[in-house]
């Protein structure tokens, strides 16, 4: 709605009965508000300042701002809470998940689609169609767009999850923020902070539990990519320009912050953008968040009745596009033999092959040639001539089915530059995993640098790209961390030999 400039019709303060009135829509639209929360949305002697507008497509639209920071708007008759009003009160809305990369699509005006999504291990969010509800990015609980639910959640699911999910009105960093200059400034996390027990400190344990840990949300810390290049000349200037630390050699080689100056007026200034830094470690297994850890999901091989089997299942009521167990073609299939009288009575190893059998697992070559096939066979044949699927289902959700394979997670080396190397991991989405949630534990793990990019070619999908050949270390984090099988990861044999160099 606002991913265009707008025109404003009027802006005028708001009258004292008018204000009570507001009051009682948002009371009403948003029940869990408390009264005092209300008054700090809506105070009562502070000036509100209502804005008509008219939004680029011509929908007449009504802003209430406080101190340049839009609260709510109204369209058609309907409130709203803006992206501002809810860093403050992010639990006012439910909210679906999606990755960094779609934020840029969103502000460009499109809706957030439901390949998008990214579901929890406690499931989605419940809504109805029409709902109003909000959008966040992984990594951070402050909302990035308001909209309206495209779809109830449980026909979301039965969707499998395709389709439109979130139609957006609003989000961070449109025109109606962009025309406001609010603030716009997100929930402060209380701080990882360095105590003066830790010290002195090593400048590599600095940089792992502290500078890392404090990188805003959907960023990644590279030194080598700043204007400082090496962390000790960056802890060099703070020292030398800044007076913030004071860094000395206590072992060859090896610098350590010794001391801190506390009462710095830039150090005690300093504020940290929300982070959400316990919603990173939740996949990782170190946080006390409300998310339920990771569990890797149940995956299971199916299989859908081809236009040309459909005659051998048409007795068992299975129709072309069914989908069955293994174990359920095993027994249709027995059972049709069996009320067939097809068991060779000389061998009972042998299914003596009839018409219907003929056509549906013979090839041309074989219709002269064959007259019976072992049990064995002729199971492996009604399988291979089957449409493959699979399910997976992660604890508390409803079951999902796709045709084909499931994607394995792809683990890759690629050269960048003269004798440069970079670990690319790909598809972590399809088995739930969030990529940056994999990216930090990894940055941890082998203190390399990682960045987060769209996977080409793949809507909505995204790849964790770290320093160095790191095949090892991401297939321990998967296989002895996460719990992945190991048939379900590709690339294992790619890792370097143990006293080679990489």
């Amino acid at each position: 709605m606002f991913a265009k400039p707008f025109r404003v019709k009027s802006n005028t303060v708001i009258k004292g009965s008018d204000r009570r009135k507001l009051k009682a829509d948002i009371s009403a639209a948003f029940p869990s508000l408390s009264a005092d929360e209300l008054s700090e949305l809506v105070p009562n002697k502070q000036e509100l300042n209502v804005v008509k507008i008219y939004a680029h497509k011509g929908d007449a639209v009504t802003l209430y701002v406080l101190h340049k920071n839009p609260l709510f708007f109204e369209v058609e008759r309907r409130l709203y809470p803006t992206v501002y009003a809810l860093w403050h009160y992010p639990a006012l809305l439910p909210a679906f998940r999606t990755w960094p990369p779609v934020l840029q699509k969103l502000i460009g005006g499109a809706d957030l689609m439901l390949p998008g999504v990214v579901v929890p291990s406690s499931g989605l969010p419940h809504v109805k169609q029409g709902d109003c509800c909000a959008v966040t990015v992984v990594n951070s609980r402050a909302p990035v767009a308001v909209g309206t639910a495209a779809a109830s959640s449980a026909e979301m699911q039965s969707l499998g999850m395709k389709g439109r999910g979130v139609c957006v009105l609003h989000t961070y960093m449109d025109n109606l923020c962009l025309s406001y200059v609010a603030k716009w400034s997100t929930l402060r996390e209380e701080r990882i902070k360095v105590k003066k027990s830790e010290l002195p400190l090593l400048t590599s344990t600095f940089l792992r539990n502290h500078m890392f840990s404090c990188c805003p949300s959907g960023k990644q810390l590279d030194i080598k990519k700043s204007s400082y290049k090496k962390l000790s000349k960056f802890l060099q200037t703070m020292e030398q320009q800044h007076n913030l630390v004071r860094v000395k050699e206590l072992t060859k080689g090896v610098e350590s912050i010794v001391e801190v100056d506390w009462k710095n007026p830039e150090l005690r200034s300093f504020n940290v953008p929300e982070t959400d830094v316990e919603a990173a470690s939740v996949q990782d297994g170190d946080g006390d968040g409300d998310e339920s850890p990771y569990h890797p999901p149940e995956i299971t091989t199916l299989y859908s009745v081809s236009a040309r089997l459909e005659p051998l299942f048409v007795d068992a009521n299975k129709r072309k596009g069914t989908i069955l167990q293994p174990a359920e073609v095993r027994s249709i299939v027995t059972e049709y033999v069996k009320k067939n009288e097809l068991v060779d009575e000389n061998n009972k190893n042998y299914v003596i092959i009839n018409p219907t059998l003929c056509d549906c697992l013979l090839e041309k070559s074989e219709y002269q040639e064959v007259d019976s096939l072992k049990w064995d066979d002729l199971f492996s044949r009604t399988l291979g001539r089957m449409q493959e699927c699979y399910q997976v289902v992660f604890p508390g959700q409803v079951p999902t089915t796709k045709k084909g394979h499931i994607e394995p997670i792809d683990i890759s080396v690629a050269s960048r530059g003269s004798n440069k190397k970079v670990t690319i991991v790909k598809n972590l989405e399809v088995y739930g995993l969030d990529p940056a949630v994999v990216a930090t534990a990894l940055q941890h793990r082998v203190q390399a640098s990682t960045v987060l990019q769209p996977v080409p070619g793949a809507k909505d999908k995204v790849l964790v790209q770290i320093q160095g050949n790191q095949i090892l270390q991401v297939g321990n984090l998967l296989l002895d961390h996460y719990q992945i099988p190991r048939k379900y990861i590709q690339g294992l044999d790619k890792a370097p030999k143990v006293g080679k160099k990489k």
